[in-house]
């Protein structure tokens, strides 16, 4: 079976799912059933990790899910690491969603304060999962440090463009140890396809699910993708080129040799 292993723990889903901007949690819930995911971020910054009856986590089965806290709106390093420590506190798995965003206007994540981050949480135990920028160098000093996973963005978060940085994500799934999962800014099943296709190991989505009216629908729709991208890179591209190439070639008769 083509598992996904991530630190020390498999998943049979390459789709991984956010739980913001849904317009309510039975959509959200609808969302995250019909992805098949196994793994669902949820913002620190949202939810009151303390009570399980907060009214988002009360509806994310805990059991079927790893609820992975992320430091979204973190704006440098320390306090990304304070959003961490607090999730870990509070009886979640030390696994962390790394994101320091400072730019309030595009969400690019700070590179500099993104690997200070993971430098500091990985020496504590977490399993680190860094949103980055597309950068090939970033992510083999992240891997280096002791990160579970490098996520490089396909373009800035929430826009749905698809995979903009798609060179730049070669170049990192080229030369990664670890799983690289392409997230943010992918707003169709076939950007995850693509995604997939070009040797991801994982996609994550949010704001393609929630901004549709049927999520349920759109998250189905994003599963086959994923799988299809998976299936089409273990199966192997056939080499793209310049000139056509006929697919029955031609026989002696059917040339004009006059």
């Amino acid at each position: 079976m083509d598992l996904l292993k991530i630190a020390d723990r498999t998943f049979s889903s390459r789709l991984m799912v956010g739980t913001g901007k849904f317009s309510s949690n039975a959509a959200m819930v609808a969302a995250m059933e019909h992805s098949g995911s196994e793994i669902v971020t949820v913002a620190l910054r949202r939810v009151d990790i303390d009570n399980p009856q907060d009214s988002l986590l009360s509806h994310i089965d805990r059991s079927r899910y790893l609820l992975l806290p992320n430091t979204s709106g973190a704006r440098d390093a320390e306090e990304a690491v304070r959003l961490a420590r607090l999730a870990r506190a509070s009886g979640c798995d030390p696994w962390v969603k790394l994101e320091v965003t400072p730019d309030p206007y595009y969400l690019l994540p700070d590179p500099i304060e993104t690997l200070k981050a993971a430098e500091i949480l990985v020496k504590e135990g977490f399993v680190v999962l860094p949103y980055m920028p597309a950068d090939p160098v970033l992510a083999r000093h992240l891997e280096e440090v002791g990160c579970a996973t490098v996520m490089p963005l396909g373009a800035p978060i929430g826009t749905n463009r698809g995979v903009r940085t798609r060179d730049l994500i070669s170049i990192i799934i080229e030369q990664a140890n670890i799983p690289v999962v392409v997230d943010a800014g992918l707003g169709a099943p076939s950007h995850a396809a693509e995604a997939m296709e070009m040797g991801a190991d994982a996609v994550l989505v949010n704001t393609a699910l929630a901004d549709t009216p049927d999520p349920a629908a759109m998250a189905r729709a994003f599963r086959k993708g994923v799988e299809a991208g998976r299936e089409a890179w273990l199966a192997g591209l056939g080499p793209q080129r310049r000139q056509a190439e006929a697919s029955s070639p031609l026989t002696g008769f059917l040339r004009n040799d006059s």
